[in-house]
């Protein structure tokens, strides 16, 4: 019985596919049953097997394609002869061990991309391996199953985060309550998110800091605004005082008189 091997995206048909008396070799698109209904996946690729004696000996294979529900797999039937790919001297085959390569270039990505069950824009993919390389437990507690009800409350905490991004004083009141019950809302369904309270307590302290602030800042520019007021008034006396020191200086005139 003939045996196919399966490594992540690669196939290999060690006597051929469709073909005799060939390898035959596919990219084919990982877990592509719990991709949503209309997924497409635009790739260019290198498929290679190696000449472990001379890498410039190595068989090369460069496709493009567009995988979708119809077409979840493509590559080449026949990739090397297998008379050449089990001679001693040809150094493919090399202690019984042959070296596969795949050299994948996504170009365009339409639907949903899956992240750990949860089903993504292509936008959001990096950020999100970001987040569970970085807090990988993140998950592990997250109890709906429902794909849909998944993605909702991905996009609810990608929507937190952004949020919480923002420059804070640009947060209103409402807009740290409605967080803080989000963030509630999240950790009650399975999320593990301590790191983002403390984000969020920061921003409740940088927030409170800012609102004291502000308040003295008000308080300190009707002080200034007053005292910039006795300032004047003060001026205006003045002038008036050496209006009438001026007249003391001056003698009098007897010319009316005399």
């Amino acid at each position: 019985m003939e045996k196919k091997v399966d490594k992540k995206h690669l196939l290999a048909y060690p006597k051929g596919y469709k073909v005799d008396n060939s390898l035959s070799l596919y990219l084919e698109v990982a877990d592509y049953g719990s991709l949503p209904s209309g997924w497409r996946r635009n790739a260019k690729y290198i498929l290679i097997v190696v000449n472990q004696r001379s890498e410039n000996l190595s068989r090369k294979s460069e496709l493009q394609h567009w995988f979708d529900e119809k077409s979840i797999n493509w590559g080449i039937p026949s990739m090397i002869p297998l008379n050449e790919l089990h001679a001693k001297d040809k150094g493919f085959l090399v202690n019984g061990e042959l070296k596969i390569v795949a050299e994948i270039d996504l170009l365009e990505v339409i639907g949903k991309v899956e992240i750990n069950g949860f089903h993504l824009l292509h936008s959001q993919v990096e950020f999100v391996n970001r987040m569970f390389e970085k807090h990988p437990e993140i998950a592990s507690k997250f109890r709906p199953n429902n794909p849909n009800l998944r993605t909702g409350y991905m996009s609810l905490l990608l929507s937190l985060i952004d949020t919480l991004r923002q420059p804070p004083n640009e947060l209103s009141i409402y807009d740290l309550d409605e967080a803080l019950a989000a963030l509630e809302y999240l950790i009650d369904v399975g999320f593990k998110l301590d790191w983002l309270k403390k984000k969020l307590d920061q921003v409740l302290e940088i927030t409170e800091k800012e609102k004291g602030s502000a308040t003295r800042r008000q308080e300190i520019e009707k002080e200034l605004k007053d005292l910039k007021q006795k300032c004047l008034d003060l001026e205006a006396q003045l002038e008036k005082e050496k209006a009438y020191a001026s007249t003391a200086i001056a003698p009098i005139s007897f010319d009316d008189v005399i």
